[in-house]
C-alpha cells in the first residue's frame, strides 16, 4: 500500500500530464477560431464544432486559465498567444455601451445576448488580471480593477440589475455572486492593490456566514430572503453540494491567504463537511446535483446526475482542507473523488472529458462543450490539484 507521498507525488504527475498534454491541447486544436477571433466552445465528442455561437464568460475562463498556465506551470509562448487571443475577442466584441458585458455573441462578434447577472464580467476581470501578470503590460491589471468596480457598481444599485422575481412578491438573493465575488477579488490582487478588493472578500465570507450558512439544516443554501432568512419553497431549500464545496475551498484559500487563519480554516472545512454529506452519493460514488434542506424530492430532473464541476471542486476543496488540517478523512475524501473522476470523466478515444453522467455514472451525452462546460473547471481542477498536492509532500 502506497504511503501518502508515494500517492500524492503520483496524482501530482497524473493532474499535470492531464493537463499539459490532454485537456489543453484538445481546446488548442479544436475551439480556436482564426478567421473571426475567439473561440468556438460547443463541441461534439470528438471536437466537431456544433454551434459556432461565442460563448462570452467562458472566453474569460479560457483565457485566465492559459495566462494562469504561462505564469505557473511554464512560460509556453502559445498560451499567452492565445490568452490575448481570447482577451482581443471579448474586448473588440464582447462589451456593451452601459460597460457590461454579453452572454452570447455571433460568430463574426455581433451580439447576441445578455443577461442580468454579471458573470461574464467577473471571468473577464480575472482574465485581465492573469493577463496583466503573464505579459507584464499592467494596464491590463487596472482594467481588471475597473471591471470589478464596475460589477460592484451594478450589484449594490438597486435596479441597475433585474431582479429575478417580482419586487415585493418574495424577495432574495442568491449565494453565486456572493462566492464568485471572493475569488474574483482574490485573483484581482495578485497583481494590483486596492483595499476594496480585501474588503470585498471579507464582505463575501461574513455574508456567506450570516446569511447562507444554516447549521439547522447543516447546509448552505442556494436562495435565502434579502437578510438571510430561510424561504420554505422549492427555490429556498435549493442545496448545490457542488456550489457549496467550490465556496468551501474559496474560503480556504483566503485562510492560507492570512496565514491558515483558525476561524476562516473552520468555516471551510465546516461547508464542505455538510456539502460532502448531501453531496457524496454512497451507493454509486460522485456528488449528487441537488439536494432539498427538508428531504423532499428536488424540482430538477437532473438533481441525481454527476455533472463534471461538483466533482472537480470536491478534488479541490478536499486537498486544501488536508493542507489546513491534516484531518486524514479529507485525504480519504481526495480519493474518493479521485478515483470516481477518472474513472468515469475521461474520453479514452477523443480525448478530454465527458461533462454529464447519470446517477450510475454511465455518459449521458458525449459533448465536449456547450454554453455553459468549457476549458475551465477541468483544467483549473488539474492546475490546483497539482500545486496542493506538490505543496503537501514539500511542507507537509
Amino acid at each position: 500500500m502506497k504511503n501518502k507521498t508515494e500517492y500524492l507525488k503520483e496524482y501530482a504527475q497524473i493532474y499535470h500530464d492531464e493537463l499539459v498534454n490532454n485537456i489543453v491541447p484538445f481546446w488548442l486544436e479544436h475551439s480556436v477560431d482564426r478567421e473571426f477571433g475567439g473561440f468556438t466552445f460547443a463541441l461534439d465528442r470528438d471536437g466537431t464544432v456544433m454551434d459556432t455561437t461565442k460563448v462570452v464568460w467562458i472566453h474569460g475562463r479560457f483565457a485566465w486559465l492559459l495566462a494562469s498556465m504561462y505564469n505557473e506551470v511554464e512560460p509556453r509562448k502559445e498560451w499567452l498567444e492565445m490568452s490575448k487571443h481570447g482577451i482581443d475577442f471579448l474586448e473588440k466584441h464582447c462589451f456593451d455601451t452601459d460597460g457590461r458585458m454579453y452572454f452570447l455573441n455571433l460568430e463574426d462578434g455581433t451580439p447576441l445576448r445578455k443577461r442580468r447577472y454579471v458573470f461574464s464580467e467577473t471571468f473577464a476581470a480575472i482574465a485581465f488580471a492573469a493577463y496583466a501578470k503573464a505579459s507584464g503590460d499592467m494596464s491590463y491589471a487596472q482594467k481588471a480593477l475597473d471591471l470589478f468596480k464596475l460589477i460592484l457598481h451594478y450589484k449594490n444599485t438597486p435596479g441597475l440589475l433585474q431582479p429575478k422575481n417580482i419586487p415585493g412578491a418574495r424577495d432574495a438573493k442568491g449565494h453565486s455572486m456572493c462566492m464568485i465575488l471572493i475569488n474574483t477579488a482574490y485573483e484581482i490582487r495578485k497583481v494590483i492593490q486596492d483595499p476594496i478588493l480585501d474588503q470585498q472578500i471579507e464582505e463575501s465570507i461574513q455574508e456567506i456566514k450570516r446569511d447562507f450558512m444554516k447549521p439547522e439544516f447543516k447546509a448552505v443554501l442556494e436562495t435565502v430572503g434579502p437578510n438571510g432568512e430561510f424561504i420554505n419553497s422549492i427555490d429556498g431549500r435549493c442545496i448545490n453540494p457542488g456550489h457549496s464545496i467550490e465556496t468551501a475551498w474559496f474560503i480556504l484559500e483566503e485562510a492560507k491567504h492570512r496565514g491558515w487563519d483558525k476561524e476562516l480554516v473552520e468555516m471551510g472545512t465546516t461547508i464542505l463537511d455538510w456539502s460532502w454529506q448531501w453531496g457524496w452519493d454512497e451507493q454509486h460514488g460522485g456528488i449528487l446535483y441537488f439536494r432539498d434542506c427538508k428531504n423532499f424530492p428536488p424540482q430538477e430532473y437532473w438533481h441525481d446526475m454527476k455533472f463534471w464541476w461538483p466533482q472537480n471542486e470536491a478534488l479541490i476543496a478536499t486537498l486544501y482542507a488536508y493542507q489546513a488540517t491534516k484531518d486524514e478523512k479529507y485525504l480519504d475524501w481526495h480519493k474518493k473523488i479521485h478515483t470516481y473522476q477518472f474513472t468515469h470523466f475521461p474520453d479514452k478515444v477523443y480525448g478530454e472529458w465527458y461533462g454529464y453522467l447519470h446517477k450510475d455514472g454511465s455518459v449521458s451525452q458525449p459533448a465536449k462543450g456547450n454554453f455553459f462546460k468549457g476549458p475551465f473547471h477541468i483544467p483549473r481542477m488539474l492546475l490546483k490539484g497539482w500545486q496542493l498536492s506538490s505543496e503537501i509532500i514539500e511542507k507537509g
